[in-house]
């Protein structure tokens, strides 16, 4: 049995739509269990001044990982490492060795230098917190700056794994590190109270790193740690890592500035922002990552022999999938906002009040999810053809904006009483304390539409002929989604006459039984279009998606 789940670990994925389901698949247990762990977190302490602190210890720790452990992701190191390893398996053991001693030695320096900043960047990143909660946050993070040390070499390794296919591993690494948040939350904090809940988070790092060592010896590419370091390899992937690790690490970047402004809000409001945030990266992770990651390698592969014609078909097939899960998901959030937040957190502490808000919250988030889950995929695309500098301006401009957008908002809610008086009443929040916070997720959404808007542009100029199916796909399943919105809210205030919603099942039953009907009512839409993306589904699924034919390199291609 131990020798069969190895073996499992151990296999190559070779199929985009079989990769693309495998990540999502494991993303989506993921994500449950993080949900699971909010789920925990809002039982146990509700969304007030406990949790603010837990969330904002994470931002120092965070942003050593976006700057320097981020800076070797598997989108810098895996053109790299292909390159190498055709020339022979001793130059790829040597380039992983070089990258692992430098990058190493660097995110441990700066977590060395950033434990001993942390008081004046929390004092500065937080400037709305009391003395009690800044020096809880201060020593939190430093614990929890040992989180992007084991992220970092994670990160490397992931390289190899990504660069062999095996997704199996690569997938699994973020379901161990919510398994140890869970149990640092279920038993370390009776022990050890807040700092029970950060050890929780280093295990859960630990293991995502550890996880992936097995192989990486078996590969015979596990590396060695040196001291003299080949220069002229580290400027080169550092040439294209630094504008990189800008453009992917740019939203918590902007994450890090809204919730400073949150630390002058009402207490709770950083919680509600992390609730919302998390409960709306649950279809990105599925649908966005899972796609973007599953179709790289094989948009380098094309790219890089000359097949444009290819590469473009891969763009595009990877587009309509994303939009044709991205936009019912959207449609099905806002609708059922109350129903998902009051299921999922609606338990112990967190109150009807914490529910309104993280609903209306999540519905602010939700309405770039499409435009988020695209912004992933143009962002590789260019990635794959060795074009850095658009995605980084773009993503310049979406993080300048986010920011921007957000502290507008923010000020006109304080200023203007017929803004608030608006906004309070599209996402029904009257009256209750706090709903100022819903202006940093709405500023969010708008940076992320914009900027999505202006790649897809770009990326259209760039390759001709990409948007007309796209937008074909767009247009079947946003006018489907809309009717399976509409079948869906009716069907929530027939049901709220013929359950008890007053019960976390009852309220579960409500949103389930009415996003059903309403996907049911979708589909058929869809079948009255013959939408190509649904055939296509059913057909993976009917054969079964492990044996699909390949569209990915050849196994002697890495």
């Amino acid at each position: 049995m131990v020798n069969k789940f190895l073996r499992i670990l151990h296999t190559e994925i070779r199929g985009l739509h079989q990769a693309a389901y495998l990540l999502a698949g494991f993303a989506f247990l993921s994500q449950v269990l993080a949900l699971i762990r909010d789920r925990l977190l809002a039982a146990a302490f509700g969304a007030g001044s406990t949790l603010d602190v837990y969330y904002a210890a994470f931002r120092i720790p965070d942003f050593i990982f976006i700057t320097v452990g981020s800076m070797v992701s598997i989108s810098v190191l895996i053109p790299f490492l292909m390159d190498k390893i055709k020339a022979g398996q001793e130059d790829g053991k040597k380039f992983i060795s070089n990258i692992f001693s430098f990058f190493f030695l660097l995110i441990v320096v700066s977590a060395i230098i950033g434990f001993f900043l942390t008081p004046f960047l929390s004092r500065l990143l937080f400037p709305g917190f009391t003395a009690d909660k800044m020096n809880q946050v201060i020593s939190l993070t430093r614990i929890l700056l040992l989180s992007p040390i084991f992220l970092g070499l994670s990160n490397i390794f992931g390289t190899l794994t990504q660069a062999y296919r095996r997704f199996f591993l690569y997938a699994l690494s973020p379901i161990l590190y919510n398994l140890g948040i869970i149990a640092g939350v279920l038993f370390l904090y009776p022990m050890f109270g807040l700092t029970g809940l950060a050890y929780g988070v280093i295990i859960g790092a630990a293991m995502h790193f550890a996880i992936q060592i097995p192989f990486v010896v078996e590969s015979k590419l596990f590396p060695q740690l040196q001291f003299k370091f080949d220069f002229k390899e580290i400027r080169r992937v550092l040439f294209i890592s630094i504008p990189r690790t800008f453009t992917l690490g740019s939203d918590s970047i902007s994450i890090i500035f809204l919730l400073s402004f949150a630390s002058f809000m009402t207490a709770g409001s950083i919680a509600v922002f992390n609730f919302s945030y998390n409960l709306q990266s649950v279809p990105l992770s599925i649908i966005g990552v899972s796609y973007s990651l599953a179709a790289f390698p094989a948009l380098i592969k094309y790219f890089s022999s000359g097949e444009k014609d290819k590469f473009a078909e891969q763009a595009i097939a990877s587009a309509q999938h994303i939009i044709f899960w991205s936009v019912p998901v959207v449609v099905l959030f806002v609708v059922l906002r109350a129903q998902i937040v009051r299921t999922i957190l609606g338990s112990g502490q967190f109150n009807w009040s914490d529910t309104r808000l993280t609903a209306a919250a999540l519905a602010c988030f939700a309405i770039s999810l499409v435009f988020q889950n695209l912004t992933m995929l143009f962002v590789r695309a260019y990635y794959a053809v060795g074009k850095t500098k658009k995605p980084f301006i773009a993503k310049f401009i979406n993080a300048t904006t986010t920011v921007l957008f957000g502290y507008l908002f923010m000020l006109a809610f304080l200023r203007y009483p017929a803004f608030k008086n608006l906004l309070e009443y599209l996402f029904k929040v009257q009256g209750i304390p706090g709903s100022i916070i819903l202006t940093l997720p709405l500023g969010w959404s708008i940076g992320e539409v914009i900027n999505s808007v202006g790649l897809w542009f770009v990326f259209e100029k760039d390759f001709k002929g990409f948007s007309r199916p796209v937008f074909r796909t767009l247009a079947q399943v946003l006018a489907s989604s809309l009717i399976m919105g509409y079948v869906a809210y009716i069907c929530l205030n027939i049901f709220d006459d013929l359950l008890n919603i007053n019960t976390t099942i009852g309220v579960f039953m409500q949103g389930f039984l009415s996003g059903i009907i309403g996907i049911g009512f979708g589909i058929l839409v869809l079948m009255v279009f013959r939408n190509q993306e649904l055939s296509d589904i059913w057909q993976s699924f009917k054969g079964k998606v492990w044996k699909q034919p390949t569209v990915v390199p050849d196994p002697h291609v890495i």
